[in-house]
């Protein structure tokens, strides 16, 4: 009896110090995000001192119109942008348990492309820009819904999920680039600046349009905690518990394709944050779902941040896409996750 109290009495004491670790951790992204953000709104072509960034922040500022409609705005869409495909990956590697797992590389960027590049190229000018979103998240679950289908032989398999996905993700980009170049130069330089992944030209709309999406989704995916927790077990482990595996699949699978389909509205085909954020997520913290979401949101939104600031600040005055970097860190980071991986490929 002493050894059983004494053992859960350890057991707990661990786990208050795992929950400490990771409440440090988090409060520590955090603090790293609203850095990030002020040195964001310091960075650009003319540079604006930090004091003069709190200052605005606070009350009013000689750049007051910089950093308000031209700054602030394309800072928060990368906040939100990077929150929304950090927490789409890290659902979408929990529900097929592959560490491959990213809404570019599966394909759901790629049909969010689509369905976006199908509103830039028809509808833009004749329908209001709020329903770019639903555009891209409309593409984004019927190019899943097909990659699912096309994945099912007696069930699917992760692998062959992941193999089916980038045949289908490169199809979709063959799409898009042949309405690019039928289409105007205009339209085509919009669309191929979108394709890159780019914050350029970010306005208050497009962020009052993305932020409650972003949010919403978000919060509704901790109320999955408990679910996912259970589902990291197994399959067969859930079932035995009444949970209900096929049904949550596919709200999980909803969620991500929302999160994902709404991050990719205005900003474009911004890639692998969705990859690295989850990765970097599970490293430093517990295993919990809800803690996950919440790391994974920060450090997607920081990897975009950053990525927006070295786009802005090196190669002045040249505006490089972000998702040029956010590429530049992320293919080596999936070739190696491949390489580590490779004994699956024979599922």
């Amino acid at each position: 009896m002493t050894d059983h109290f004494t053992i859960r009495n350890k057991s707990n004491a661990v786990s208050m110090q795992i929950h400490k670790r990771s409440l440090f951790i988090l409060t520590g992204l955090t603090l790293a995000v609203v850095a990030a953000f002020l040195v964001s709104l310091s960075a650009g072509s003319s540079y604006i001192p930090l004091g003069t960034v709190v200052q605005e922040v606070f009350g009013e500022s000689e750049q007051a119109f910089v950093l308000n409609e031209l700054r602030m705005p394309r800072v928060w869409l990368a906040v939100f942008v990077g929150a929304g495909l950090g927490v789409s990956g890290l659902i979408l590697q929990g529900m097929i348990r592959n560490p491959l797992g990213s809404p570019d590389i599966v394909g759901v960027t790629g049909g969010a492309s689509v369905g976006t590049v199908l509103f830039i190229v028809y509808l833009m000018g004749e329908v209001s820009i709020q329903w770019l979103p639903v555009a891209s998240v409309t593409g984004a679950g019927l190019i899943t819904v097909l990659i699912y289908l096309l994945s099912w032989k007696n069930g699917v398999t992760p692998m062959r999920l992941i193999l089916v996905g980038i045949g289908v993700s490169a199809l979709a980009n063959a799409v898009v680039t042949m309405f690019m170049v039928s289409s105007e130069s205009a339209v085509a330089s919009k669309v191929y600046l979108w394709m890159t992944g780019s914050l350029y030209g970010a306005n208050w709309q497009e962020v009052k349009i993305v932020a409650p999406v972003v949010v919403a989704l978000v919060i509704v995916s901790l109320f999955f905690t408990g679910v996912v927790n259970v589902k990291q077990l197994g399959d067969d482990v859930a079932r035995g518990m009444g949970v209900r595996v096929q049904f949550f699949r596919v709200i999980l699978l909803a969620l991500s394709v929302g999160l994902a389909g709404a991050a990719v509205a205005f900003a474009g085909g911004i890639a692998f944050v969705g990859l690295i954020a989850p990765h970097i997520a599970r490293q430093v913290l517990e295993r919990s779902f809800g803690i996950l979401v919440v790391g994974s949101s920060l450090i997607g939104a920081l990897i975009v941040l950053l990525a927006d600031i070295i786009a802005r600040t090196a190669f002045l005055p040249s505006d490089v896409p972000v998702g040029v970097f956010t590429a530049g860190i992320g293919a080596p980071f999936f070739i190696f996750l491949l390489y580590r991986n490779r004994e699956g490929m024979s599922e």
